[in-house]
């Protein structure tokens, strides 16, 4: 018996272990199947998908002004969905793609003609903004103008999964139309040329040149994701006959290629760092800077100047709790070279004077302003529910002039029958309240249209009467 059992041992392990084997290749098989973009590409179609893309006369310029007009309104007016409209038709996407097709392929003709479209489309776009940010009784900074003058790492995640987005959906034999619409809207390449417009219309060069870089990190990371997923996706070279034209041309792709992808990786790693130092001091500040009595009320950090300004109301900080800050600072990573600048009440300098009667005040006002009116609001409608609930105390306490009541409402409606009053007790499982209910019998001639309208109009009356923010009738 022992034998059997020992012969019949042996099949089952080997089941066993080609049962594992087999499924082992069915989840690789179903996760090569699930990312495989390489069988469902069309490259002869996205190639020329992209060269018609590239093109801007006629009807594409006519539209690329119409959507910098819309854009540039809805910057001005601080809205939204115009912008988001504006971007949806916008013709800019096509030769940053085209620039990056092109070098992935070695096409030096469309990558010529990708640049040659690109520059007279920043230009006009350029130039189209300012002439309405000129024009316009509207200057005044809003939030969407702003936000397009200080770019950071994260526009540069946008810029490279939206272009990635952008190209895998351009390959896919019949293209994903939605796709290339959110990747237009996420990249937001518009904007940042309307605010160009808008900084040289006001002679604000420190905003038009950051909006500037926010457009050129856009399109140089759109480019290198095109660039990447054209080479992982082996898509065709183009081939030239001369010899010697084919070699040239090689290695003048080559070099624009460097010239695109080295201040890629530049603008990468300064944003990054540049992130990674202001989450860093925004930490120090909320973890470190704590003194009993003081309340920040401001703080400011410039990754430039590495300057961090801190601006403190109530009790005044010790000169010592402030040199054990600093040296804090000192060994903190990332942030030791911070110069830390503490202003307190105590604190008699014209430069604290001069930034409470400015920017700070502002902010503290604002901030003041927005907690008391969510305090004010909440403590009114505090005070209307214990009014409502006075009000019934006092009519459950002492009653109310029913008799007075009745005959002034039977006044005023002859076919009114009967009238009666209850309280009800009702729980609507979250609160159990005490709800005045009056009763009303109609004469049989009245319609039910008029028994409610009526009895509308009753209940209007005695919450004037009786001082109730809540009963019913019926």
């Amino acid at each position: 018996m022992e034998g059997n059992n020992d012969v019949k041992a042996t099949p089952n392990g080997e089941e066993f272990e080609h049962i594992k084997l087999n499924a082992w290749e069915s989840i690789k098989k179903f996760f090569i199947e699930l990312f495989n973009i390489q069988n469902d590409t069309d490259r002869d179609a996205t190639i020329d998908a992209v060269k018609k893309d590239i093109s801007f006369k006629g009807h594409t310029a006519w539209i690329l002004i119409f959507s910098i007009f819309i854009a540039s309104i809805g910057l001005n007016v601080s809205s939204t969905a115009v912008v988001i409209g504006a971007m949806l038709i916008s013709p800019l996407m096509g030769p940053i793609v085209g620039i990056g097709l092109s070098l992935a392929i070695n096409d030096i003709d469309t990558m010529k003609r990708s640049f040659i479209n690109l520059g007279v489309m920043m230009v006009l776009s350029v130039l189209t903004a300012t002439l309405y940010f000129w024009l316009s009784p509207l200057t005044e900074e809003t939030a969407e103008l702003v936000a397009r003058t200080a770019p950071n790492i994260l526009d540069v995640f946008v810029a490279i999964f939206g272009g990635l987005g952008l190209i895998v959906a351009k390959t896919k034999s019949g293209t994903i139309a939605s796709v290339i619409f959110g990747v237009a809207i996420a990249t937001a390449l518009m904007p940042p040329l309307c605010t160009v417009g808008y900084g040289l219309a006001i002679g604000n060069l420190s905003y038009a040149g950051g909006a500037l870089f926010l457009f050129s990190i856009n399109a140089v990371f759109i480019a290198l994701a095109t660039f990447l997923v054209a080479k992982i996706l082996r898509f065709p070279m183009v081939r030239y006959a001369n010899t010697k034209r084919r070699k040239m041309i090689t290695r003048l792709v080559s070099l624009v290629a460097l010239i695109v992808i080295v201040p890629s990786v530049y603008f990468f790693i300064k944003l990054l760092d540049e992130q990674v130092f202001t989450n860093k001091v925004n930490e120090f500040v909320k973890t470190e800077l704590k003194y009993e009595g003081a309340e920040i009320v401001k703080s400011t950090q410039d990754y430039q100047s590495k300057n961090l300004e801190v601006y403190l109301i109530g009790k005044p900080v010790p000169q010592t709790i402030i040199d054990t800050w600093v040296a804090k600072i000192k060994e903190t990573e990332t942030i030791h070279d911070v110069n830390l600048r503490i202003y307190q009440g105590t604190d008699n300098s014209g430069e604290l004077k001069e930034q409470i009667s400015g920017s700070l005040k502002a902010d503290i006002l604002s901030e003041l302003y927005i907690n008391n009116e969510q305090k004010i609001r909440d403590k009114t409608e505090r005070i209307a529910f214990l009014e409502n609930e006075i009000a019934k105390l006092s009519v459950a306490k002492e009653g109310i002039p029913f008799a007075d009541i009745s005959a002034e409402i039977k006044a005023m409606f002859d076919n009114l029958e009967t009238i009666g009053y209850a309280e009800r007790i009702q729980n609507n499982f979250k609160v159990i309240d005490t709800l005045p209910v009056f009763t009303m019998t109609w004469n049989e001639k009245v319609r039910s249209k008029d028994k409610i309208e009526n009895n509308n109009r009753i209940a209007a009356l005695l919450k004037v009467r009786l001082k109730l923010d809540t009963l019913k009738v019926e």
